[in-house]
């Protein structure tokens, strides 16, 4: 079994979806013939301090030579390109989406991201993209040539179907509260459907971002949701299996998705899905499993929820599709397989 380092920032049981794909792959490599080591690296990416990127310099130059070693894209993009160089590692990047593209950058900071991670990526044998669409960005916009990109899409359990909530839709928004995830927009949205009966259960980290998580604990307030909109926090295990099956909705309006675990996960699960058509996602959910509107147009998601909420043959119509889709999903074996190609294609 060949070795192979994995270099991730901060706490690798973090539940966000690069961690959970980070955490998920590694326990696949072994049964594609490559054994995972972890190399934990400071938590401050991609805001790195001039300290943490010498700790982190410290830390790959005390690998052994010449190790082969991705880099997660939260600190390869801000990895100074000499500090690469003078490392020699055989360098991979994996990378979920570029992170100019973060929601909330100064322009300024995204042009500054943009260009020490193009910078970084040059130093790559090879690059690991979770979606189509994150390879076809990387290619157009960050000069990474097609023959390095290898795309390995998250993997998905099969599970149960969801079952319901039985006469009060259950809308599930499942994602850490960030600016990108938008929940701002899905609370203003569902102030437009008071007339209408749901729930509604946002579950997620509220810790990650936390004044935006008070700002959309606020908004609920003041558009008086309380009690139909509900901040749960993190849920994990059995427990965030359970709110899936006992969801009816799924919905999380991004601002932009690299992949979008969550849809695949609640597809995998029969539910119909309303998001924004930003990012992979419309490469994520197929047109008959889900509604899709612009980002940030409240009005156009609050439309689309209320078709969804009213019309339950559109919603048990868009519930089969979906399933029918999580039918064919990847595993995660399958992903492990694709970043063992790339893996192979940097070391040879």
């Amino acid at each position: 079994m060949r070795d192979v380092w994995f270099a991730i920032p901060g706490d690798v049981e973090t539940q966000t979806g690069g961690y959970v794909y980070a955490r998920r792959l590694m326990a696949a490599l072994p049964g594609v013939g490559w054994g995972p080591r972890l190399l934990s690296l400071p938590g401050g990416f991609p805001d790195a301090s001039p300290d943490e990127l010498d700790l982190s310099y410290r830390l790959l130059g005390d690998l052994p030579p010449s190790s082969l070693v991705v880099v997660d894209g939260l600190a390869f993009g801000v990895l100074p390109r000499d500090m690469l160089d003078r490392l020699a590692h055989v360098w991979v990047a994996l990378v979920h989406h570029p992170l100019a593209l973060e929601t909330g950058l100064a322009p300024a900071a995204a042009a500054r991201l943009c260009v020490s991670e193009r910078e970084a990526l040059g130093a790559a044998r090879a690059v690991i993209a979770t979606s189509p669409h994150t390879a076809e960005t990387l290619t157009h916009d960050y000069g990474v040539t097609e023959e390095r990109i290898h795309v390995a899409v998250p993997g998905t359990d099969q599970v149960m179907r969801a079952r319901g909530n039985g006469t009060v839709p259950c809308l599930l928004s499942v994602a850490t509260v960030t600016r990108r995830k938008a929940h701002d927009m899905l609370v203003n949205a569902l102030s437009r459907l008071r007339k209408l009966s749901w729930r509604c259960r946002i579950i997620g980290s509220l810790e990650r971002e936390p004044e935006t998580a008070a700002r959309v604990a606020a908004l609920v307030r003041e558009t008086g949701l309380e009690g139909r909109v509900t901040l749960e926090g993190e849920i994990v295990g059995d427990s965030l299996d359970a709110a899936y099956r006992m969801a009816d909705i799924f919905v999380l309006p991004s601002r932009h998705e690299g992949y979008g675990m969550a849809f695949a996960e609640a597809m995998a699960h029969g539910l119909p899905v309303i998001a924004c058509a930003v990012g992979a996602v419309p490469q994520t959910v197929p047109p008959d499993a889900g509604l899709l509107v612009a980002p940030d147009d409240v009005e156009a998601l609050a439309a689309a929820l209320r078709k969804a909420i009213a019309d339950e043959r559109l919603r048990r119509r868009l519930a089969d599709a979906a399933w029918a889709h999580g039918r064919t999903l990847p595993t995660w074996a399958e992903t492990a397989r694709n970043v063992a190609a790339a893996l192979t294609a940097a070391s040879t």
